[in-house]
């Protein structure tokens, strides 16, 4: 009996030191990485060419097996929608998706699973996918590693407790992160999605410009491009589907962000 307790004894403290070496390990790594503010940006590369993307943005994402842009060989683009809040034209974005057979993928916030958990619940049950934007939309480069941790999985819990779906993807609110933020990310499980095409769908007060946003959009795919737009505007509820039509008579094929070739 003796011997057994020394042995139980001998494994826990065992236990307790790696538990310990593992949190100083994290702390110090975390600290050594850099919190360097980066945005995000590309420039168009005109001609359905690849966008350029920023470099030293590109190299942070890339180095924590990140997404941004596919392979410049495959005539595939990734569909993005980000979801801050309910504007009333999520349901007909999910209603053309689905006559077309096109899979998106939907970054939500806390805020928008709160106040259109319908919507996230359809998302699911169709086959989208249904990605993390953090609870608050903070800039994540300005908090601690706790706060960064807390915006995600409180989110990821959330959303867990109410569809049992577990959340995989993560978009960095406004495009603003640093090797820090996404070296969380990914020790949270979590794969970062960027973009390799935008524009500024977001703005409430330019809406009722179909032409011009559907001209945006198909003038600037490309191999590989992962297409981010916003859920919150009128117009891409009004052009999707003549955007997804053109796209495929153009030669492009809509894939599931899971589908991702480098």
């Amino acid at each position: 009996m003796k011997d057994k307790i020394i042995k139980y004894c001998f494994v826990y403290g065992l236990l307790i030191v790696c538990i310990l070496e593992y949190t100083l390990y994290s702390q110090a790594n975390s600290s050594a990485l850099s919190n360097e503010m980066l945005a995000w940006g590309f420039r168009r590369g005109g001609n359905h060419a690849q966008a350029v993307l920023d470099t030293k943005s590109e190299k942070v994402v890339r180095e924590f097996d990140g997404i941004s842009m596919g392979n410049s060989e495959s005539r595939s683009i990734y569909l993005t929608f980000d979801c801050g809040y309910e504007a009333g034209y999520t349901e007909s974005i999910l209603d053309t998706l689905a006559e077309h057979d096109v899979k998106a993928v939907f970054f939500i916030t806390a805020h928008y699973l709160n106040t259109a958990s319908d919507m996230v619940k359809r998302m699911i049950e169709e086959g989208h996918i249904v990605g993390n934007h953090t609870v608050n939309h903070k800039c994540l480069p300005n908090i601690s590693d706790d706060d960064i941790k807390k915006e995600i999985m409180d989110l990821h819990n959330a959303v867990y407790e109410k569809f049992e779906y577990e959340m995989t993807y993560f978009r960095p609110p406004k495009g603003e992160f640093s090797q820090r933020v996404i070296s969380i990310a990914k020790e949270l499980g979590y794969t970062t999605v960027m973009w390799s095409s935008a524009y500024d769908d977001w703005d409430n007060n330019k809406q009722g410009r179909e032409a011009y946003g559907k001209k945006k959009v198909l003038d600037n795919l490309h191999n590989g491009c992962v297409l981010l737009l916003h859920s919150t505007s009128q117009d891409n509820m009004s052009i999707l589907g003549d955007v997804i039509k053109e796209a495929r008579n153009m030669g492009y094929e809509f894939k599931s962000i899971d589908e991702f070739e480098r």
